[in-house]
């Protein structure tokens, strides 16, 4: 759905979730808890806040109903998801798609 030009304007560019998740071990689903993702979101956090990032917001979430891909990563308004295994990762997708409005298309996640 696309914005109305009644709506109020957006509060941010870009709004970052990160899932953080965890479920009990040997969950058929599995979790991005178990993989790493606290650490790698506070990283994110650490990272854009680093790099001078005003106008985006990181959240922290519970499940984003990817676990397939964990650990994810949503980036809307665009809605990409990305799947970020390491803090190199994690700073590819800030430099390419927040700084540089590009996709990295090697950790893109496909519709589910």
């Amino acid at each position: 759905m696309s914005r109305l030009p009644e709506d109020p304007p957006m509060a941010f560019r870009a709004h970052l979730f990160m899932c953080t998740n965890t479920r009990p071990p040997g969950h058929p689903w599995g979790s991005c808890g178990e993989k790493g993702a606290q650490a790698l979101a506070e990283h994110l956090k650490a990272t854009y806040k680093e790099m001078g990032i005003e106008d985006a917001r990181v959240s922290l979430s519970g499940c984003l109903g990817r676990c397939d891909k964990a650990p994810a990563l949503v980036i809307y308004p665009e809605g990409v998801w990305y799947t970020v295994k390491s803090p190199a990762d994690v700073e590819e997708v800030l430099k390419s798609h927040l700084a540089k409005g590009e996709r990295v298309k090697h950790l893109m996640v496909p519709a589910a």
